[in-house]
């Protein structure tokens, strides 16, 4: 595999639940050191795309990983490829920085408290890596909430996967430190290669960050591409149901924000 090949295809995929359509005949590739985001109103489908790209739950069409089928992956294998972050993720009670973050390499078969010299190289390398060599003794109660979930992506960063799935990565978090995480996101593909797809709910946090955005309405895909092909009044407007105006910051880029009527 070429490291421009995608990592992630998704080609018509379906989900439904009972008689209700969740998404429908969604398209969709991620590639390596790209940041992808998913926008939508809630309902949208943007959780449901994730987890059916984990296979989580049901879905139909094709969703392949690194070329192969997703139904060929055992559970441990796919584990290998890409880490999945949901929304709320947690830690176990008590847990430190360093307890936490050695937990991410369970998936590679051996049980926690009995990891290789190479595992706590890993576990190292990405502590150095999102800088909390600092914090490792420290309880993860203790953290402020960005640190936190530097922590969590650090964790799935210990599976060393080929891709990362985060569920709104930055709910919760104040200004600051959602511009911490997807600051931090955006540089793990750019200088690590790693391929992000994430489900975001800030337009403009999203427009600047992601390299890629897939715009969902009702399980359906309604635009996509880079940040300036959608992010745009008229765009969202449809999508939202809300009036908006546009207009491009220092750099060029679009921003958006609603008229207050």
């Amino acid at each position: 595999m070429s490291y421009a090949d995608p990592l992630l295809s998704m080609r018509h995929v379906g989900v439904t639940r009972g008689k209700a359509t969740v998404l429908e005949n969604v398209s969709l590739s991620l590639s390596p050191g790209t940041l992808t985001a998913v926008i939508g109103p809630n309902g949208s489908g943007k959780t449901t795309l994730l987890r059916a790209a984990m296979r989580m739950i049901p879905s139909s069409g094709e969703i392949d990983w690194q070329g192969l089928s997703l139904s060929r992956y055992r559970r441990n294998e796919l584990a290998q490829v890409v880490a999945y972050l949901p929304q709320g993720a947690n830690w176990l009670g008590g847990q430190s920085v360093m307890q936490t973050l050695r937990s991410g390499r369970s998936v590679h078969g051996r049980a926690f408290g009995f990891e290789s010299a190479l595992d706590l190289r890993v576990v190292l390398d990405v502590a150095r890596q999102l800088k909390l060599e600092e914090l490792l003794d420290r309880p993860m109660e203790k953290l402020s909430g960005g640190q936190q979930q530097r922590v969590l992506v650090g964790r799935a960063l210990a599976q060393q996967p080929r891709a990362l799935l985060l569920d709104e990565p930055a709910t919760f978090l104040d200004l600051k430190f959602q511009i911490e995480v997807y600051s931090m996101l955006q540089r793990l593909c750019v200088e690590g290669g790693i391929g992000v797809l994430m489900a975001s709910h800030d337009l403009n946090l999203t427009a600047e960050f992601a390299h890629h955005i897939v715009l969902l309405r009702d399980g359906k895909v309604v635009a996509q591409g880079e940040p300036s092909q959608v992010i745009r009044a008229p765009i969202l407007e449809s999508v939202f149901g809300v009036k908006m105006t546009e207009f491009r910051d220092g750099r060029g880029r679009y921003v958006v924000a609603p008229v207050m009527s």
